[in-house]
């Protein structure tokens, strides 16, 4: 496709140059440039599709960067960026020194927040819409927010607060649950235009002035208005937050979509705008399988998706899977939780084959851990399959009601460590600091898949909360045995014996630590144990050799290396330590390998920052 009208669109200013009836154009040739592109580099294709007429119309009425457009989570962004001067570098989508996947300020002026967790848009967009308040400004602010969002408690926060407000703020619901579709045709859309329009509300409002000094007349009017736009509409419950609610509307109707938000510009307050779209749009196979074409690598956009990565090496998220549903069928009281994170956590078997033992709680981080904690306490085994940056929404829920009561859960973290091209907002860098901190928490660390799966059956016979951290994709290929057994608790290993240098490794950085020590002929330690660390080891290790080194893939502040150098403090013992972990910053997307080698912790990264240290002490 040639992308004629496409290709002249550097920002929105141009978009809105186009008539009307060229936009339809424009969507298709939008489209067909996404799937060709994200076939090229991979990244989150169905949701993208779905949301182009509603991009295209949000930019063509609303006057941005001055109108605030604030996405949630970000996975629909790309028609955004595309429209907003970035097409051309769509070709480096995710990679290092390329855009990234989600909005970012530091990007574009048009990316008013940066994203990548769910729920936020529409706290941010009443903050905006506030501060144009206060300052004077007449502009608007849309929040534009997924139905999956809507699950998060923070998204109901933030409506109940905006309700109240007398902010000119937009919430637009994109809704792309095919239970809805028959509710989508001319009459809900024509029954929006009307709702939405000038007309429709001058009545409202000038009937509510008129009639306000009748009460009694006030009120049957006012239930009459509500019960005629219920017959139509499921809108009660924004109403009843004090949003003026329109919808659903067909949002891949861009002449029901234009009219309906000129409309909606036009209104002052909160307005909410309910929407139905279809993942994958206009790309069959996305549409035939929306949850496969979700987040892609690259592939070939003729044949789709194929192959996979059968008898290939299993990934820990398919180890812990595995060893979910077999620890379940020896054990009645285990119960898996996932806060709408099936695919992602491993969990589809598990749902298969215990399906009265598995919960999809929803984006709700925080009600998972506490429905968690809840189980706990009437003598189930509630294992919460959670990504390390998911897991810290619930912090509070972690240490008030899980720690504080020493409730047997298990917190199986996903995601521990650099994720790639997900970048920052995805990155599991914090977990080891947070947890390590709360009392009564247990972390283990694996340095490989037979590992990971003897750590999660010894985390579930403790009597305490435990975390086990394991990082995305596939580890160095050990097999992991099918027997179980616990591991002795609080206690590391020897794999490599050296001298001068020893080396203690945390998890996933066992591996290039061994091949670091091979170069220098260092000790190497496999911790296993964040807390309770191997005290009597650290010791040992500190009389034998003149250097240690610990080495994590998570922030040295805080983290395993700081236990170790307080436990050498606590022993009164003056030694060396290197700490060797992820800096005091925000790494950002690429390929992980390439990342973890710039933070200087590959193989050749740690081996010649130990040299360097040695170097230096003579």
């Amino acid at each position: 496709m040639m992308y004629e009208l496409l290709n002249t669109i550097s920002c929105p200013a141009d978009l809105r140059k186009l008539d009307r009836k060229q936009l339809n154009q424009l969507a298709d040739e939008l489209r067909e440039f996404i799937v060709e592109s994200v076939s090229k580099t991979g990244g989150h294709l169905a949701s993208n599709l779905g949301s182009i007429e509603l991009t295209i119309a949000l930019h063509y009425v609303y006057n941005t960067p001055e109108d605030r457009l604030v996405w949630d989570v970000g996975h629909q962004s790309y028609p955004h960026k595309i429209l907003t001067g970035r097409r051309e570098a769509m070709s480096k989508l995710r990679m290092k020194g390329g855009i990234a996947g989600f909005p970012k300020r530091e990007e574009s002026e048009y990316d008013t927040f940066g994203v990548g967790h769910s729920s936020t848009s529409i706290s941010a967009a009443l903050g905006m819409a506030v501060g144009a308040k206060l300052k004077g400004e007449d502009r608007k602010a849309i929040a534009i927010i997924g139905d999956g969002a809507m699950t998060a408690g923070m998204a109901f926060e933030a409506l109940n607060n905006a309700g109240a407000m007398d902010a000119n703020m937009l919430v637009i619901l994109n809704d792309n649950e095919m239970s809805i579709s028959p509710n989508v045709g001319a009459l809900n859309n024509y029954l929006a235009k009307l709702i939405s329009g000038k007309f429709f509300n001058s009545v409202r409002k000038g009937g509510s002035k008129l009639l306000g000094a009748v009460p009694p007349v006030h009120e049957f009017v006012k239930r009459a208005e509500e019960h005629t736009k219920g017959m139509f509409t499921p809108g009660t419950l924004f109403e009843e937050f004090g949003f003026n609610y329109i919808g659903p509307i067909d949002g891949h109707d861009l002449d029901a979509l234009i009219p309906t938000l000129q409309n909606l510009h036009a209104l002052e307050g909160p307005q909410f705008l309910h929407i139905v779209t279809r993942k994958g749009q206009g790309y069959k196979l996305a549409e035939n399988d929306p949850v496969l074409y979700h987040g892609v690598s690259k592939f070939d956009k003729e044949n789709g998706i194929s192959g996979g990565k059968a008898g290939g090496k299993p990934t820990y998220t398919q180890i812990f899977g595995d060893w979910l549903c077999d620890m379940a069928s020896q054990d009645s009281r285990l119960v898996g939780i996932t806060p709408a994170m099936r695919e992602g956590s491993g969990m589809v078997r598990f749902e298969k084959e215990h399906p009265d033992r598995y919960f999809d709680v929803g984006i709700a981080e925080q009600h998972a851990v506490t429905y968690a904690a809840g189980l706990a306490c009437e003598g189930m085994k509630p294992v919460v399959a959670i990504y390390s940056t998911f897991l810290q929404r619930a912090y509070d829920q972690l240490i008030h009601d899980v720690a504080l009561q020493n409730l047997p859960v298990v917190f199986a973290i996903d995601r521990a460590g650099l994720v790639g091209a997900d970048g920052p907002t995805h990155a599991g860098t914090f977990d080891i600091a947070y947890l390590r901190c709360i009392p009564n928490m247990m972390i283990l660390t694996p340095s490989d898949e037979n590992e990971c799966r003897q750590m999660l059956y010894t985390a579930f016979q403790q009597d305490c909360p435990t975390a086990v951290r394991y990082p995305r994709g596939t580890g160095p290929g050990v097999t992991a045995e099918s027997a179980m057994s616990t591991l002795p608790i609080g206690k590391g290993e020897i794999r490599r014996q050296g001298q001068h240098v020893a080396i203690l490794a945390f998890g996933s950085m066992v591996g290039p630590s061994l091949a670091a020590a091979a170069q220098l002929d260092a000790t190497v330690a496999n911790m296993r144990f964040v807390k309770p660390l191997d005290v009597e080891l650290v010791k040992s290790l500190a009389s034998t050799h003149t250097l240690l080194v610990t080495v994590e893939e998570g922030c040295i502040m805080g983290g395993a290396g700081s236990a170790v150098v307080e436990a050498l403090l606590e022993a009164g013992i003056s030694v060396p330590v290197l700490q060797l972990g992820l800096a005091d910053e925000y790494v950002e997307h690429g390929d992980p390998n390439v990342l973890l080698a710039d933070c200087g912790l590959s193989a050749e990264g740690i081996a010649s920052r130990i040299q360097a240290r040695l170097d230096r002490m003579g």
